[in-house]
């Protein structure tokens, strides 16, 4: 007699899954003892021995339990000067499990971060209105009162946005006929209505705007920016801005910001969607995971060793006409530090003796010998020290103050970059990540600009890969794009490229959303520019 369905139900036993895990793991060792013990024997006698064969390996791993110092006894039917001795064998054994175990840690990783990015594309994917849609083919197929064709129905109309005191009265808005919006009407569409609404609500008094309210570029509410735009305002109003636009990104996000509070606000969510990279040279942030940058990563191309001296002398650059070739020469000079630091191997500690002024012959001497080095770099260079000398101390004291932060220990130990961090760095935009960059709130950085050069070239550094990733990609821009939230940038990294970013960030795949502290800020830090303020 069969068992009923109650009897099989109260039944214990082992899981199919449990079984094949544990076959999984035993077949694994024997095959990690039997590939140590061989590889073992070809390190130290120089051939594979004889007999030691796959299927042999579980009497030997039985041996070696007993007695692991043993190994010839292990494998009875091999010569003993054929074999190794017992340091080599573990010591090989022990590298093939620390090395599985590395492979399966990021294996899990990798399946659970496409999971995560799967599931998130797939709860915001948008959904089908069938009513909605039934009701636009009906009113399509209805022919109007005046046998005039149906007229297109019109696209949602989103009403600006200004943000009002909360203790200013709100003037009343005449009350306006609703109107379908799914349907036109025979006489009046859904965005005469709409006008209609702006122009009654324009025509009473409105309250003006109190000065600590944020100010919202084009007429956009904050959090549901989708074109280039600037924010202006206090701290405490333009942190909710940024900690909303950072967790409506949709892709990879680039955020600048004075405030640890935006990064311990948004960092767990963005945690959900790729990996979190955190620059904090100044440590601002409650964390020992940062991330460790050298100025001179990627210099070995002379035209990125360009784009780095001219971010890095950014904030420290004369604005005057008259010093425009002092900036020149110390743009020169900084060029060929950063060249010549990344072609022979240098650390941060030489760039920063050389921006000094001193021992920088050994520079000269890196660009003319090492066949890295591009062509003309140590001539230019030799120009630049030797041609005007008054020229030349002017522009080594601005080199000197771009990397006057060098001098703290913090900071020269956040510039000595790693193989690490450098790979993640390089693999965040593709991974869905998000970098932030926190430093100092600096005013005046022509005096003390502290950690400002460093976080400004980090920042323009992600933006121009972000730009060179867009040009190469065959719609020519980024998708998902690489969105920029930069909270007091005027005050903390003042990017040279903001004003091409606001002008065509959106259309190459880079929003961005710029937040200051006022017109003025921005004019003193982009005098040549007008910002879209």
């Amino acid at each position: 007699m069969r068992p009923g369905k109650e009897q099989r139900d109260g039944q214990g036993g082992i899981p199919d899954g449990l079984l094949v895990s544990v076959l999984a793991f035993l077949i694994g060792v024997t095959l990690m003892v039997w590939t140590a013990t061989g590889l073992a024997s070809r390190l130290a006698q120089g051939s594979w021995p004889h007999g030691v064969r796959f299927s042999r390996t579980p009497m030997a791993m039985r041996h070696l339990i007993a007695q692991p110092h043993d190994i010839a006894g292990a494998w009875p039917d091999t010569p003993p000067d054929q074999l190794s001795g017992y340091g080599l064998f573990w010591g090989l054994f022990i590298s093939e499990l620390m090395v599985l175990f590395v492979l399966t840690v990021f294996a899990i990783g990798t399946v659970a971060r496409w999971k995560a990015v799967r599931a998130r594309r797939k709860a915001t994917a948008p959904v089908p209105d069938p009513g909605r849609g039934a009701a636009e083919r009906q009113a399509a197929a209805t022919p109007t009162s005046t046998g005039a064709a149906p007229e297109a129905v019109a696209a949602p109309y989103e009403v600006p946005v200004v943000p009002v005191a909360p203790d200013a009265p709100v003037a009343p808005v005449p009350a306006v006929p609703a109107v379908p919006h799914e349907v036109a009407a025979p006489h009046q569409t859904a965005v005469e209505a709409t006008e209609a609404v702006l122009t009654s609500a324009k025509s009473s008094s409105t309250p003006a705007v109190p000065p600590a309210a944020p100010l919202v570029a084009e007429g956009r509410p904050a959090g549901a920016w989708t074109a280039p735009s600037v924010v202006l305002g206090t701290p405490e109003t333009r942190r909710p801005v940024a900690a909303q636009a950072v967790r409506d990104a949709e892709g990879p996000a680039l955020v600048i910001t004075s405030s640890p509070a935006l990064w311990a606000e948004t960092k767990d969510a963005r945690a959900k969607l790729g990996p979190v990279l955190l620059y904090d040279p100044s440590h601002l942030c409650d964390t020992p995971a940062r991330l460790h940058w050298s100025p001179a990563s990627g210099c070995e191309d002379r035209a990125t060793a360009g784009a780095r001296a001219t971010a890095l002398l950014a904030p420290v650059r004369p604005t005057a006409r008259i010093d425009q070739a002092v900036a020149d020469v110390a743009e020169t000079l900084l060029r060929s530090y950063l060249h010549a630091a990344a072609v022979d191997g240098r650390t941060i500690r030489h760039i920063h003796r050389w921006a000094q002024g001193t021992q920088v012959q050994e520079a000269v001497r890196a660009l003319r010998t090492n066949p890295k080095a591009s062509s003309g770099a140590a001539g230019e260079l030799e120009a630049a020290l030797t041609s005007h000398p008054e020229r030349r101390d002017m522009a080594q004291e601005l080199t000197a103050r771009a990397l006057s932060s060098l001098s703290t220990v913090n900071i020269r130990e956040a510039c000595t970059s790693n193989r690490n961090d450098s790979v993640a760095l390089d693999s965040f935009v593709n991974e869905g990540g998000t970098l932030y960059v926190v430093g100092e709130t600096i005013e005046d950085p022509r005096q003390r600009p502290g950690a400002m050069p460093l976080l400004t070239a980090l920042a323009s550094s992600v933006v121009e890969r972000g730009r060179r990733m867009a040009e190469r990609s065959s719609s020519g821009r980024l998708d998902p794009p690489l969105t920029l939230v930069l909270d007091d940038v005027a005050a903390v990294a003042p990017l040279p490229q903001l004003p091409d970013l606001l002008s065509t960030g959106a259309d190459r795949g880079l929003p961005t959303l710029a937040l200051l502290r006022s017109r003025e800020q921005a004019r003193a830090r982009w005098p040549q520019y007008e910002l879209p303020v």
